[in-house]
């Protein structure tokens, strides 16, 4: 995956938008205001890109224990996100589901009220 790849599949989501609020290093995807992907640029640059990816608590510690490309959160709550580095032990395909799960869990995080609104206008 690219980072091209990454920015197409991230806003492919219903509602995914694509912020800079912290510097111009790092892009975040959020939906309802809410982040569910962040990487750095300059790490893509540099050939050593990571994604910061919301999971569930236990799901995350699994994750950790059989990936050693997954490391908690960096600069996030480690016990609600996962640092997944673009290594050999995380295939393009599984990192796709790890964006997905982590989009689908901040997705049923927002209010009902949101998430119709959400779903109404992409019909």
């Amino acid at each position: 995956m690219n980072i091209q790849q990454l920015y197409e599949f991230c806003l492919s989501k219903k509602a995914a938008t694509e912020h800079f609020p912290f510097d111009e290093d790092t892009l975040v995807f959020k939906v309802g205001g809410k982040m569910f992907c962040l990487t750095s640029l300059k790490e893509w640059e540099n050939g050593t890109p990571s994604l910061n990816l919301k999971c569930d608590p236990e799901r995350a510690e699994e994750l950790r224990a059989a990936y050693e490309a997954i490391k908690p959160g960096y600069h996030m709550s480690e016990i609600h996100w996962n640092t997944v580095d673009f290594k050999s032990d995380v295939s393009d395909k599984f990192m796709c589901e790890l964006i997905s799960d982590s989009y689908d869990l901040v997705f049923k995080s927002l209010t009902k009220k949101l998430q119709a609104e959400i779903l109404q206008n992409e019909n």
